[in-house]
Formats: structure tokens, C-alpha cells, sequence
């Protein structure tokens, strides 16, 4: 018989979240089932017996997968299953990855692999605020050793309220969206987008979400109490040699702290004089010896050269490259280096560099979201690469990695919020890191500001970036908040915090600590330098361009839109296509049509203005609304003898009889001159009530001669009751009845 273990976590309004162990997925080493409403993930984890001989790092990997038949669909594709991870789940990964793996011991180097499948949505609750607290549950129902529990929820704050975990309704109305994972006693990460708040409001939200954290690793450690697993499994990944330890810092700290102190700015010059220091090292050791001890010596090495960087800093406020604490390296930016893109810009930042470009499309480019829970068009791309001679290593490169799409989806973040809602180009903005020693997202940020601008983007304001470091004493309450930091700052530092925004407020941030202990009042100061660094750096774009150019590239396509009523959408596109296929063959032009709310909205681009006005002509004629008295413009279309048709509207025809073409008589219609395909003004003088003909005249646009009387006009009929006697009539039919003969009475 089956007794799973529940546990039941109440959020602040009202809502629940219910834990399940011990009923599905046994053989795992641990795992749970999620239930919030109708949404259901089960997440398990397995970690290896053993580590791989000669690992040094935590071989962590989180994968977060959503079933489509979880909201009752069929995937896309051909073969209808699910295929590789959409950018959607591995940003959700990378999300639970971040804080769990910090929190696993140091020593600890087994494969460990954390699995979150959505079996079950309805589309209310957003299932990636839960995958981090399923996966930390599991972690915590088994015997795999870990420095949890964690949890994460999302907060947004809609109309000055805070809200833990909002649905998707809730999330559309907010100004600010966080992700933020936590311990019981410390904030580990911290990732969302907001509306230009100010920082004091980021750290509020913080702290609300915090609380909602701790209720969710109480719930956790007592389930963990509940099945028993309190208890973690024993392991040995390291071997050590504590007088190898000893004698590596003896003969290496020294030297590694004078290299740390000596403001070696060349990356790779730096890079060499350390390895310098532990090559010495070991060049007192045989072949035989090194064979054995050199991947101890490694280890060793890299602890004296983490304290000697961290002690420089903290007792002499001097860093690698020889700047203070708050300093930012030499930038240098600029506009337009690249002929054939929409837009392009260079944005240098000490080592790290980021060339990007914007393209400008039309409707047809749009990218199309087809996840489990949303299907949606998105209108402004950013994608991020990062080639391996970034960093000058020798290596091929491969495709797109997490590591991308995750620094992309925060430049992405960081800029979206200033693209007007309503401008017609499809954008997409490519960042190539051509050097990088340090926040090369960033450098996204800066440099897709400045394409943007040198495109022609009429952004709403300029959005800068910053990559905050920690260095912080374990053994006293001594700190040093970095700004702009080195990649080497951020390997042996506390804390990467990145954050973006205009002058005005912070638009996006991400945040990574390592270290335990970070208090509110560091995060406070990190935020405070923050600002002042964005709006340095801020200072150097707009110095570069101060605002978007007031025209596009020549090369660059132009777009009009306009709006027609719902009934017309069908005339324009024409039976199979063929009306709007016709319209972009004959002028040049790319046109999209999309069915909304208000009517149909369409969209014409063309290099050139005289084909996007070509096409909005013929697409007013189709949907104009004939009016009488009203001057067209119109087109024989064929002649008769008794007068021309002429299309005055696309699809329009109308009759100009040959009265109505002069004021003079004309007696054949040969003597008007006109010729099929000629144009000519018309003004539309009626429309028939029964057929829907239209009347023509283009005489009463010329001007009257003077003298000339209207040929007299034919006098009304006089009716048969003027000179009839109905009585009369009578008497040839007296047998008619009384009723008939009211009738006859009546006759006209």
C-alpha cells in the first residue's frame, strides 16, 4: 500500500502549494510532486555513486522540460513530440541551476542530475516560479548532499502591490517581474525585468519575497524530517596532501599577492605570470612526481591565487588591473562602422567588446512562439554569440549555447521596455562579443542601444549596463562592492550583479551570489554604485550619439500602416490570395494584413515611398466607401456609344454618359477624345437605390459658359386621372365589383 508523504505550503493570499513524495518516480534518489490548482511538476533528482577520477567542479546539470499534452495539446513538426528544449525551458534550467549549484560542498563532484517535468498547467499558474522549490524538495528527500533547502517565486508588483507568484492575468498588469531564488537565511539569485523603478523599490521587493521563501524552506525541512533523509550519503571526491597544501602557499602566496597588487591590465599577460608562479613551483618535481601531485598543486594554487586577489583588495582597495573599487575601464564607442546593416555600433569596455547590428523587417519576420503555455509573435529580437576567439581560445565553435540564450535574454530585458508600442518594424538586434574579459552582456546592452539609435529607432530613452562584484571577508564584516568587473573578479568574487536602465530607473538586472551572508545593506551600496556607473557610462553613449537619427538608412525599408473595417479585410487579400499577391507584384511591396479588435490592420514596406503610396492607393480604392458628390480620379476602363465606364475606385465602375462629359453637345462619343486607359475627374452624381450604378459627370467640373441654357426639359406626364373619367370606365365593365373599382380609382 501506497502512503505518500504530503506537505502543504499557504501563500500570502490564500492560494496553496502541496508537496508529494513517495508515490511516484521510488527508484530516483529523490522525488516530488508539485501541485499548485491544476498545475503539476514532478521533479527528480539521481546523483552518481561516485565522481569521475580527475574531476574538479560540480558536474551539475538541471533540465526543465513541459509536456504539451500538460495544457491538452500536440506539438509542432512533423514527427509530433516533444523535440529539443525551447529557449522558454532553458531559461527556466538556468534559472533553478543558479541557485542550487553554489549550495552543493565544495568537494562534492559527483554527476548529479535535477529533472522538472510540467505534467499538468490550466493556464492560470505560471509553472516556472515552482520549479525551483520542486527540485530543491527533491534534493531534500534524499540522501544527496546539499546546503539547501532553496526556494524561488516570482513577485511583481501591480498598481504599488506586491504579489508572490501572480498569475498570468496578474503578471500583464505589472511594472515590475523578479525571479528570486533563496535559502532560508540568504538571497542566491535574482533575475526579472521592471519599468525604470528605482532601487530602493528593487530592494523591497527583495525583501517581501524573502519572507515567502522561508515559509517554503520551513515546509521543505519538515517533509525531509517526515520521510527520514535528514541524513546525507558519505563521499570522498578529493584526494589531498596537506603538506603539499601548506608548502604551495608557502612558496606561492607571496608572489601571487605581488602580481595582484602590480596592475597588470593585458589579460593574458596576467594570466600568464600567475601560471608563471605555479610553473616554478612545480619544476621541482620529477615527471613521475608531477603525475601524481600536479592536479593537487592545481587545486591549491587556485585557492592561493583567489586569497591573494580577494586580500589585495580588501586590505589595499587595489584590484588586478589597478583600479579603485568604483572605477570603470576606458570605454570607447562607435556608430555606423558597418555600411550594409539597418544600424551598427561598437561598444569597447576595457577587454570586452561587442559589435551589433539592427535589422529592420516587416510583419513577415516576426519570430513565432509556440511553447506549451504561450503562442505569441515576437517584434524585437536580440540574440547574443559568443565565438571561442572572444576569449582567444583555440576552438571550433559550436552552436548556440545556454549560456547564450541566457545573456541574450537579458540585454533582450533590458531594451524591450523602450521600443514604442507602437512602431511597425519587426527588429532584431545581433551582438558578436569580439573580446570579452568580463560583462560582455552588457556590452550587448550599450552596443544594441547605439544600433538602435543609428538605425532610426525611435527608442524612448537610452539604456545602459553594469557588472557589479562582492568581495566579502568570511571572517569579519569586512567588504568591498567592485564595479564593473573583471572576468577573473567574477570567477573569484562573491557576487556577479548585473544591472540595467535608463536615467530614469533600472529596466532589467540579474544577480548571482556565491557567498553567505550578504545583508541589505550591501545590496543596498551594490545598487547605489550600480546607478552611478550606468549613468557614467550612460554619459559615453549619448556622448556617441545623443539620440536616435531622424531618418532611416536609405537602404532601409520604409512602412506605413493603416486601419480598414473588418468587411474589407477579405477584398483586399481576394479569393486564394490573389488581389493582395497582385498589389505586391505591381508596386514592389511586401503586404501583411492582421485581423484584430479594432479592424484590420495592414502593413506595406517598400524601399521607396512611391511604391509603399502605389500600394496604399489601390488598397483605399478597394476599401473606400463610394460617396456621392464626392471627385475622383478615375480610369476608362471601356467606351460604348452612349458613353465611357470609367473605374473611379479600384473595383468601381461608373457610367459617363456622353451628356455629361461637356457642357457642349456632343453627337458621337469620338469627339470627347477619350481613349480607354486615359484618366479623367469625375464627380459621382448618384447612386441607383435598386441596382447600385453609379452616375458619372465630368461637366460640372468644368467651368459654365456663359450664355448657356439647359435644353428645356420635358414637362411631367400628365397622369391618367387628368384626362381619364374612371366613371367612364365604369360603364364598360358595370359588372366589375365595388372593390375593383376602388382599386381602378386608385390607378396612376
Amino acid at each position: 500500500m501506497i502512503n505518500p508523504i504530503v506537505k502543504t505550503i499557504e501563500l500570502p493570499d490564500g492560494r496553496t502549494i502541496t508537496l508529494e513524495t513517495g508515490k511516484l518516480a521510488k527508484q530516483a534518489d529523490g522525488s516530488v510532486m508539485l501541485r499548485m490548482g491544476n498545475t503539476m511538476l514532478l521533479a527528480t533528482v539521481c546523483a552518481a555513486k561516485d565522481a569521475v577520477p580527475g574531476t574538479d567542479f560540480m558536474p551539475l546539470q538541471v533540465d526543465y522540460k513541459e509536456k504539451y499534452s500538460a495544457f491538452g495539446r500536440f506539438p509542432g513538426g512533423f514527427t509530433k513530440r516533444e523535440g529539443k528544449a525551447s529557449d522558454y525551458e532553458i531559461l527556466t534550467s538556468r534559472l533553478v541551476d543558479r541557485v542550487l549549484r553554489p549550495l552543493f560542498p565544495e568537494n562534492f563532484h559527483a554527476e548529479v542530475y535535477v529533472n522538472i517535468i510540467l505534467f499538468s498547467a490550466d493556464g492560470v499558474d505560471i509553472p516556472d516560479a515552482l520549479a525551483g522549490l520542486a527540485a530543491s524538495a527533491a534534493l531534500a528527500v534524499s540522501d544527496i548532499p546539499f546546503e539547501g533547502p532553496i526556494s524561488e517565486v516570482r513577485i511583481a508588483r501591480i498598481d504599488g502591490r506586491f504579489i508572490i507568484n501572480p498569475t498570468f492575468e496578474q503578471l500583464e498588469k505589472a511594472d515590475m517581474d523578479l525571479m528570486v531564488g533563496a535559502t532560508y537565511d540568504n538571497i542566491m539569485m535574482v533575475e526579472g525585468e521592471m519599468n525604470e523603478v528605482r532601487e530602493e523599490d528593487l530592494l523591497n521587493a527583495l525583501k517581501v519575497a524573502h519572507e515567502a521563501i522561508k515559509t517554503q524552506c520551513k515546509a521543505q525541512i519538515e517533509l525531509s524530517e517526515a520521510v527520514g533523509s535528514t541524513t546525507k550519503r558519505e563521499y570522498d571526491h578529493e584526494e589531498n596532501d596537506e603538506d603539499l597544501r601548506k608548502a604551495v602557499r608557502n612558496a606561492c602566496y607571496e608572489k601571487a599577492y605581488q602580481l595582484a597588487s602590480s596592475a597588470i591590465t593585458n589579460k593574458h599577460l596576467r594570466e600568464d605570470s600567475f601560471q608563471a608562479v605555479v610553473d616554478e613551483f612545480k619544476a621541482q618535481y620529477s615527471e613521475e612526481e608531477l603525475e601524481e601531485k600536479e592536479a593537487m598543486i592545481d587545486r591549491y594554487y587556485a585557492a592561493v591565487e583567489r586569497e591573494a586577489m580577494r586580500r589585495c583588495v580588501l586590505d589595499e582597495g587595489k584590484r588586478l588591473d589597478g583600479r579603485k573599487t568604483t572605477d570603470i575601464r576606458p570605454i570607447w564607442c562607435e556608430v555606423s562602422p558597418l555600411p550594409g546593416p539597418h544600424g551598427s555600433a561598437i561598444f569597447t569596455r576595457g577587454e570586452t567588446q561587442s559589435l551589433s547590428t539592427c535589422t529592420l523587417g516587416t510583419k513577415l519576420d516576426e519570430k513565432t512562439i509556440d511553447d506549451v503555455l504561450n503562442q505569441t509573435k515576437q517584434r524585437f529580437l536580440l540574440h547574443y554569440n559568443f565565438p571561442p576567439y572572444a576569449t582567444g581560445e583555440a576552438k571550433a565553435q559550436r552552436g548556440v549555447g545556454r549560456r547564450e540564450i541566457g545573456h541574450g535574454h537579458l540585454a533582450w530585458r533590458a531594451l524591450k521596455g523602450q521600443i514604442p508600442t507602437d512602431y511597425p518594424y519587426t527588429i532584431r538586434i545581433v551582438s558578436d562579443i569580439l573580446e570579452s574579459n568580463g560583462s560582455s552582456s552588457m556590452a550587448t546592452v550599450c552596443a544594441g542601444t547605439l544600433s538602435l539609435m543609428d538605425a532610426g529607432v525611435p527608442i524612448k530613452k537610452p539604456v545602459s549596463g553594469i557588472a557589479m562584484g562582492l568581495i566579502k571577508d568570511d571572517n569579519s564584516d569586512k567588504y568591498a562592492v567592485l564595479s564593473d568587473i573583471l572576468g577573473d573578479e567574477d570567477h573569484l568574487g562573491d557576487m556577479d550583479f548585473k544591472v540595467t536602465g535608463t536615467r530614469d530607473g533600472i529596466t532589467a538586472t540579474q544577480m548571482d551570489i556565491k557567498c553567505n551572508g550578504l545583508s541589505y545593506e550591501i545590496l543596498g551600496k551594490a545598487l547605489a554604485q550600480a546607478k552611478a556607473g550606468r549613468e557614467f557610462i550612460l554619459g559615453k553613449l549619448t556622448e556617441t550619439m545623443a539620440e536616435p537619427r531622424p531618418e532611416l538608412k536609405p537602404h532601409a525599408p520604409r512602412i506605413e500602416t493603416m486601419i480598414i473595417p473588418k468587411e474589407f479585410i477579405g477584398a483586399v487579400i481576394g479569393p486564394g490570395g490573389k488581389i493582395i499577391q497582385n498589389m505586391q507584384e505591381v508596386t514592389g511591396t511586401t503586404i501583411t494584413i492582421e485581423e484584430q479588435e479594432d479592424g484590420g490592420h495592414i502593413e506595406v514596406a517598400a524601399s521607396n515611398k512611391q511604391s509603399i503610396d502605389d500600394a496604399m492607393r489601390m488598397i483605399k480604392g478597394i476599401v473606400a466607401v463610394p460617396e456621392v458628390g464626392e471627385v475622383y480620379e478615375g480610369k476608362v476602363r471601356s467606351i460604348m456609344p452612349y458613353g465611357v465606364f470609367v473605374e473611379f475606385l479600384s473595383g468601381k465602375d461608373g457610367l459617363l454618359h456622353i451628356s455629361e462629359m461637356d457642357w457642349k453637345r456632343l453627337e458621337t462619343i469620338e469627339e470627347s477624345g477619350l481613349k480607354e486607359g486615359d484618366t479623367i475627374k469625375v464627380k459621382l452624381l448618384d447612386i441607383d437605390p435598386k441596382t447600385g450604378k453609379f452616375k458619372l459627370s465630368h461637366r460640372v467640373l468644368l467651368p459654365k459658359p456663359e450664355g448657356h441654357s439647359e435644353r428645356q426639359e420635358r414637362g411631367d406626364r400628365p397622369s391618367h386621372k387628368d384626362h381619364r373619367n374612371h366613371n367612364d370606365r365604369r360603364e364598360y365593365r358595370p359588372n366589375k365589383p365595388q372593390r375593383q373599382e376602388e382599386n381602378d380609382g386608385n390607378d396612376n
